[in-house]
């Protein structure tokens, strides 16, 4: 490997997703404010993952490749975040259940060529079609803490696929990281051997 990988994410999921396709990587978590002046979804998450790439492209020297990424769930327009008590989580999921809403992902690269740094962006967008819920389901999935610290207040890997009804698009794009399509972009750019 030319290019020492460095994800920008302490998230679990996104460390098995890049562990699951073979690359090696450290990680060194970004930690800034997650501040966005974009307005469209696609644009919001690209520029979530560049801030989180660059606060770690610029304490990184040498050939190293960089990569943030930011994933999002949007309803009807709106960005559901993580929530912040179980009474959010509630809404949110009582929002979600028997509708389809849309996960986009944000994945930016940064890497050093020459004295320059050098980025690219993209996103990938998955549709999800949820089962309709019960308030019982709902309120035993909330107290199963899975919800917690996760956008849209659920897991599709975890106790929550039980309510899925279909994807359209990576479904790795809503576990938090679409590998296939970083895999190939690194390799259109070169930064793989």
């Amino acid at each position: 490997m030319k290019h020492q990988i460095i994800l920008a994410s302490a998230s679990p999921r996104r460390k098995e997703l890049l562990t699951q396709i073979g690359l090696p990587f450290t990680v060194q978590a970004a930690c800034g404010e997650e501040k966005c002046e974009a307005r469209l979804p696609q644009k919001q998450v690209e520029e979530l993952s560049f801030h989180k790439a660059m606060e770690i492209a610029e304490k990184t020297e040498g050939a190293a490749v960089v990569i943030g990424a930011d994933t999002l769930v949007f309803f009807r327009g709106k960005p559901l975040g993580k929530p912040r008590d179980e009474k959010e989580a509630a809404l949110m999921l009582k929002a979600l259940q028997g509708q389809t809403h849309q996960v986009y992902t944000g994945v930016t690269l940064i890497w050093h060529q020459g004295k320059s740094l050098r980025q690219m962006s993209f996103h990938e967008r998955t549709d999800v079609s949820v089962w309709p819920m019960t308030d019982e389901e709902i309120e035993e999935y909330v107290k199963s803490g899975e919800p917690m610290d996760k956008a849209g207040a659920y897991g599709i890997q975890g106790l929550f696929a039980r309510f899925i009804r279909r994807i359209e698009g990576d479904y790795n794009n809503v576990v938090g990281l679409p590998v296939g399509r970083l895999y190939q972009e690194m390799k259109l750019e070169g930064l793989l051997d």
